[in-house]
């Protein structure tokens, strides 16, 4: 099974859902809580992005919450998660 690390932020939607449809697929999620300045600074710098939550599966920048729901739909999220 794939590696999945989530950049994220309390009581963000977006964090939540994308979340949710992971561990429904019985991923175990590597919540990487962003608050402090320096966890911002390291997920801008890996995805490019300053916006929550930034995913990443086996290293590589998927993006977020709506790029994850967007893999699914498409039938692709199964086979980079190693499922």
């Amino acid at each position: 099974m794939a590696k999945v690390e989530m950049y994220s932020k309390f009581m963000c939607p977006f964090c939540i859902r994308a979340k949710h449809l992971l561990e429904k697929k019985g991923v175990d999620v590597i919540d990487i809580p962003a608050t402090k300045p320096e966890k911002r600074q390291e997920m801008n710098a890996r995805s490019g992005r300053n916006t929550f939550p930034q995913i990443f599966i086996d290293g590589k920048h998927v993006g977020g919450s709506d790029d994850l729901a967007a893999l699914e739909r498409a039938g692709k999220l199964d086979a980079m998660l190693g499922l």
